[in-house]
């Protein structure tokens, strides 16, 4: 598979695996205790009541602007940039996530937004390329390092240890995002390392990170563990057409290479 057809492939796909972190913490989060008025818990609450991606980011318009101190901007903001990705608006995703993370520079859903996005859409060929992946890397290493010790929102129902699977499941995209920083920079073995990373962080792997990581440890010329990605995807009940034919075309490139090498 090219690199260009599997960043096509990808682009939207990364983006519906990152909405799936966020939509936990999209509730309304919680404003006993806090010393605010009726009219902003309202326009709290209508960012979350918000059914299509135009509204979300109205609502979160309407609470910034209207509301400039808020103490849940960075929410806000994040609410507004997943709804860009839902969007395919990729770069005001980045634009609202970025914004986020001026209001808190910690605010781990942004960081793992804003790397993975940049990755996902920086190509070999740009002249800003180091700059922006290494802005990525540097997003996402620091989601890594904030992730263990995140506390569970008030606002969030869940059990500990569903919440510790959720926390597994954000480091994955942060290793997602290194992963295609990896690739873009042609380092396809170390890309390997963390779309598989990735992969064994996930309760249920996603089909898309199984299909980078198929590819990047062909790239790496370890056909192999390639096949053997392949078939774990090929196995799955229900693949999706698109992914089945990636795959496919996958293990079709690894059968090759381990006859070419008898």
């Amino acid at each position: 598979m090219t690199m260009t057809k599997l960043m096509q492939f990808g682009a939207v796909a990364v983006a519906a695996a990152g909405l799936m972190l966020g939509q936990a913490k999209q509730q309304a989060p919680t404003t006993k205790g806090s010393k605010i008025s009726k009219k902003e818990a309202d326009a709290i609450n209508a960012v979350a009541a918000a059914k299509t991606p135009d509204e979300k980011i109205a609502a979160a318009e309407n609470l910034i602007s209207n509301f400039a101190d808020t103490e849940f901007k960075s929410w806000a903001l994040e609410a507004a940039a997943e709804a860009s990705e839902q969007k395919n608006d990729f770069a005001k995703a980045i634009f609202y996530a970025e914004r986020a993370l001026e209001a808190d520079p910690k605010y781990i859903d942004s960081l793992i937004l804003v790397a993975r996005e940049t990755a996902a859409h920086t190509r070999e060929n740009d002249l800003d390329r180091d700059d922006k992946l290494t802005k990525a890397d540097k997003d996402a290493k620091e989601a890594l390092e904030l992730i263990p010790s995140e506390p569970k929102p008030s606002s969030i129902k869940a059990t500990d240890a569903q919440w510790e699977a959720f926390k597994k499941d954000e480091m994955a995209q942060a290793h997602v995002a290194l992963g295609l920083s990896a690739m873009v920079r042609k380092k396809y073995a170390d890309a390997a390392t963390e779309f598989q990373t990735a992969v064994d962080n996930e309760p249920t792997p996603d089909p898309t990170h199984m299909i980078r990581l198929a590819n990047a440890y062909n790239e790496a010329g370890k056909p192999s563990d390639a096949l053997n990605v392949a078939n774990k995807l090929l196995a799955m009940a229900d693949l999706n057409p698109g992914y089945k034919k990636f795959a496919q075309q996958e293990k079709d490139r690894a059968e090759k290479a381990m006859a070419a090498k008898k």
